[in-house]
């Protein structure tokens, strides 16, 4: 994988120990096996985003994965100290997501370490959403 030219901090390092990522909406349960990572998705290495892609769970990910827009926000609700704080550019885009909370991240940027299982729930409406046919 090469470099971000978006981002200038280091790559969070990927999870260390195997945790459970839930996603609320669906149900849907992955386990995550750190040796085991899935490799050619957007988004860091571990990161919720590679992960949910891995799994067929539609997120939005406009820019690909490289932290230059907010569609694919969403809520840590568990685990949230899991991963390491957003950086600078991480908190630039979240300015743009609608319904930001205390426990909002971009899920191409949030890479959790593995210490407990997160939970992540998605919003209900996304930024480039459109209703087409109109």
């Amino acid at each position: 994988m090469g470099k971000n030219p978006y981002i200038d901090a280091e790559a969070p390092p990927p999870p260390m120990r195997a945790y459970t990522l839930t996603v609320r909406n669906t149900g849907e349960v992955i386990p995550v096996d750190p040796q085991q990572l899935p490799e050619g998705y957007e988004g860091r290495p571990g990161s919720i985003l590679s992960l949910l892609l891995s799994r067929g769970i539609e997120i939005d990910h406009t820019c690909g994965g490289v932290v230059a827009c907010s569609t694919c926000h969403l809520y840590v609700e568990q685990g949230f100290d899991s991963a390491p704080p957003a950086i600078e550019e991480e908190e630039d885009m979240l300015d743009f997501a609608p319904a930001v909370r205390d426990s909002s991240r971009l899920s191409c940027q949030c890479v959790p370490d593995g210490s407990v299982d997160v939970v992540v729930e998605l919003p209900k409406w996304k930024r480039n959403e459109v209703s087409e046919g109109h």
